[in-house]
């Protein structure tokens, strides 16, 4: 989509600290952290949520980009929560699935962090 800000993120055309990508996928650094990591991983094809006919395959790739950020940013003995807000109830404010993978501290029982 050619407004969409992570379709330009994930076509190069905006610049972002990249901690992971691989050919259906790309994991950067949140501009507003929750935590002392908060990164958002995102499918580079356009999918409004979670619920908009993602493949099998783009699904799989984004579970491949959460564990590479895990294992990136040393969450993986501690833990980490991974977050995907649906529609704007839930707090989407970005109509293009990303997931939220946010760590570095106890998160405690809050929604987000």
């Amino acid at each position: 989509m050619d407004d969409c800000i992570f379709c330009k993120i994930a076509a190069g055309e905006i610049p972002s600290t990249v901690v992971y990508e691989n050919d259906r996928a790309i994991a950067i650094e949140d501009l507003n952290p929750q935590a002392p990591v908060h990164v958002l991983v995102m499918p580079k094809t356009h999918h409004a949520n979670i619920l908009d006919g993602v493949e099998a395959d783009e699904l799989a790739a984004l579970v491949e980009a959460i564990g590479e950020v895990a294992k990136a940013k040393g969450l993986e003995e501690r833990g980490f929560r991974v977050i995907a807000n649906t529609g704007a109830d839930a707090g989407q404010t970005v109509d293009h699935l990303h997931v939220h993978v946010l760590g570095g501290r106890e998160l405690g029982e809050g929604l987000l962090a």
